[in-house]
């Protein structure tokens, strides 16, 4: 699973783009939360490909913990997203469950990292 992580954010980033460009049709309020949106769910992906290139355990971890902190931010973006009906909630479901898989699987690496450190 963790070999697929970094094509599987990317594409997760490649969705939120995507949606990205819809929620920014409606000014205002949607350029705001579009803009929101799209810092932390590319960001994800970049620190996961950041901690391919990290330079020991702990630098890793940190990378991947940043990771984990901007999926939690993303899945608050796209609640907010659908609570104010920019886009409706059958759009939304699919990218939601994905963000929620990838809390999870970081959430398990970040978990696994921390107690072999201890």
């Amino acid at each position: 699973m963790k070999r697929d992580l970094p094509a599987r954010t990317k594409k997760f980033a490649l969705r939120v783009i995507k949606l990205c460009q819809t929620v920014n049709e409606t000014p205002g309020v949607g350029w705001t939360l579009g803009d929101q949106l799209i810092r932390s769910g590319t960001s994800v992906g970049a620190n996961v490909a950041e901690g391919a290139g990290a330079q020991s355990e702990a630098d890793f971890l940190t990378k991947y913990s940043i990771a984990l902190k901007e999926a939690h931010e993303t899945l608050y973006w796209l609640d907010l997203i659908e609570l104010s009906e920019l886009i409706p909630s059958h759009r939304l479901g699919d990218l939601k469950q994905e963000c929620n898989e990838l809390v999870a699987i970081l959430t398990t690496i970040c978990k696994k990292l921390k107690d072999k450190r201890k």
